[in-house]
């Protein structure tokens, strides 16, 4: 039987997700900031096969909790085998331009409170030389742009993060998969004008789930924003500044 933690249990892809650890009959320790919104999960991954659900008030922000959540989730379901993380904020860019209290919070919450949690979970993981260890970042994370620098360059420290521990952790058998989706319909992007692009959370759940437990290190969902990304990532710097992205 297999053990999953899900932070940010909540956000449309990790709930999507959730349903198809479900369906195999795995134990589910949900987390995030609304217990009651948590309980209805819980409810609906029991109903759809999981051989166990239960679930933890946490805002990722507080730091001091991560070990608490982490000691409570392995008395609930037992050893975590898979951690998967996906919580996380799209802030205002030009909001966090004029204010420096906002863009560190936004920083805090899509790298920091990431990446100390990583350092609790690849601890345990090593120790124990099994597991997998995932994470959402983002295909921002790929170049700073104008439009979304402050969430790029929060996504970019955890990429570099994942990167090295990746490297650590190869060692001991875990494996550690960073997820880069690209344009997602979920409320948290509500009020985006939507194109061809743009991916439903049930297909980017598939593609996920699928790296988690089948194999990969470095995916983009849907595929085809590897090629965008590099494309973007190719355009010579004196050009790329002078243009609108």
């Amino acid at each position: 039987m297999t053990n999953v933690l899900i932070v940010g249990a909540a956000s449309a892809i990790a709930e999507a997700t959730a349903r198809l650890f479900a369906e195999e009959g795995c134990r589910l320790f949900l987390v995030g900031r609304r217990a009651e919104r948590l309980a209805v999960l819980c409810d609906d991954l029991k109903s759809r096969g999981a051989e166990q659900t239960a679930s933890h008030e946490l805002d990722m922000n507080d730091f001091e909790g991560h070990e608490a959540m982490l000691a409570a989730a392995e008395n609930s379901i037992g050893p975590i085998d898979i951690a998967y993380i996906a919580h996380g904020t799209l802030p205002d860019q030009k909001a966090c331009q004029d204010d420096v209290d906002l863009t560190l919070q936004e920083f805090r919450t899509n790298a920091l409170s990431t990446i100390a949690l990583l350092t609790r979970l690849a601890n345990d993981f090593e120790r124990r030389r099994t597991g997998t260890i995932a994470v959402i970042t983002s295909v921002a994370g790929d170049r700073g742009r104008e439009s979304n620098y402050v969430y790029g360059a929060a996504k970019a420290a955890v990429d570099s993060y994942l990167e090295g521990m990746r490297q650590r952790l190869h060692k001991s058998g875990v494996r550690v998969v960073t997820i880069k989706p690209g344009f997602v319909d979920t409320p948290m992007t509500a009020a985006f004008d939507k194109g061809l692009l743009w991916a439903k959370p049930d297909a980017v759940a598939q593609r996920i789930h699928r790296a988690i437990t089948k194999g990969g290190d470095v995916i983009y969902v849907p595929a085809f924003w590897r090629l965008i990304m590099l494309v973007i990532r190719s355009i010579p710097r004196r050009i790329f500044k002078a243009i609108k992205l």
